[in-house]
């Protein structure tokens, strides 16, 4: 009997730490951990509340968004780290989250970026889509949309999959925010200029760094990445005359959690100067807190015009928009 009894505890255990039960579960993409946010703030939100932190990652925010929608059923994860306000309206159709208004967030300096007025994500960064390119590459880089159709710029474009991509996403998002319903028109023109479409971010940099091609879809703060890390100032940003796109990075609870209280908390604790003041040299991103910038952000690039679309725009298109850009790249 004691033998049997022994057997039990063990698949009690396995069964206990696979259902996540014993400490917060965080779902995001891969450059939270990769980049390093995750290594400064976890530790201290540890410390804090004397809670287990575990990070699991999927790849980019979009892959992340379709894991919690394969798991809605029986969900894994307390909290989502990556929603962006393009991702919104999907995450809030699949009804995988859970609405929270944290007590500090008032804690945001601009308003303007409490991009879900019904609180299932919380803003915790903000930043701009930009065409990074390689200087020593090309000297001479678009400055509009129209001149990234020119025939020199041929196989010079690395993009990221808006299905599967939250930056491919934005940049899709960026096209409709300057043309329009004349955004498809846009894409066939530009098919010859771009080398691949990756399903994510992570993959798209390792293309471009390695020389593949002089442009990607990514940031407006790379530029402050490379000097910081690598003193140098070899990669631009591009932030087109057209206007500029704006992301907007949220966290969220996820419904069904086990450990909704401990969620709570670290909803609370991504607005704190604490959590805040790391993610301007880890994510690259702007903080929504007050916190000030590191000095190498001033290679970041500048927005002259915002550009953005409303939630209930892209509620209501998101889905027709990803058809019609399938019917243009996916078969051509």
């Amino acid at each position: 009997m004691s033998k049997f009894f022994k057997f039990l505890g063990f698949v009690f255990v396995f069964i206990f730490l696979a259902s996540g039960a014993w400490g917060l579960t965080i779902y995001s993409y891969d450059s939270f951990v990769s980049y390093g946010l995750s290594k400064k703030v976890i530790p201290l939100f540890e410390k804090m509340t004397g809670e287990k932190v575990i990070v699991r990652t999927y790849g980019d925010a979009g892959a992340v968004l379709s894991r919690l929608i394969l798991e809605k059923k029986r969900p894994k994860a307390d909290l989502v780290i990556g929603i962006d306000q393009n991702l919104l309206p999907r995450a809030l159709k699949s009804g995988v989250l859970s609405p929270y208004k944290p007590e500090n967030i008032t804690n945001i300096h601009n308003k303007g970026l409490i991009f879900d007025p019904t609180y299932h994500v919380i803003p915790y960064d903000y930043g701009a889509i930009a065409i990074v390119y390689d200087k020593e590459k090309l000297k001479n880089p678009p400055e509009s949309f129209e001149e990234l159709l020119d025939k020199k710029y041929k196989g010079s474009l690395i993009l990221e999959d808006p299905r599967t991509s939250s930056t491919g996403l934005a940049f899709l998002y960026w096209t409709i925010a300057v043309y329009g319903n004349d955004f498809t028109k846009y894409w066939k023109s530009l098919l010859p200029n771009i080398l691949t479409i990756t399903s994510g971010w992570d993959e798209a940099f390792e293309l471009f760094s390695n020389g593949e091609a002089p442009m990607m879809v990514s940031y407006a703060t790379d530029p402050a990445y490379s000097y910081e890390n690598y003193k140098s100032t070899r990669y631009g940003a591009l932030i087109f005359k057209e206007g500029g796109y704006i992301q907007i990075e949220g966290a969220g609870i996820v419904k069904g959690t086990k450990d909704r209280k401990m969620a709570e908390r670290f909803i609370e604790f991504m607005l704190t100067s604490e959590f805040q003041k790391e993610i301007p040299l880890t994510q690259w991103m702007f903080p929504v807190v007050d916190v000030g910038l590191p000095e190498c952000f001033k290679y970041a690039a500048k927005i002259d015009k915002i550009l953005s679309l409303p939630p209930d725009r892209i509620s209501k298109n998101q889905d027709k928009w990803i058809r019609k850009w399938e019917e243009i790249v996916v078969s051509k």
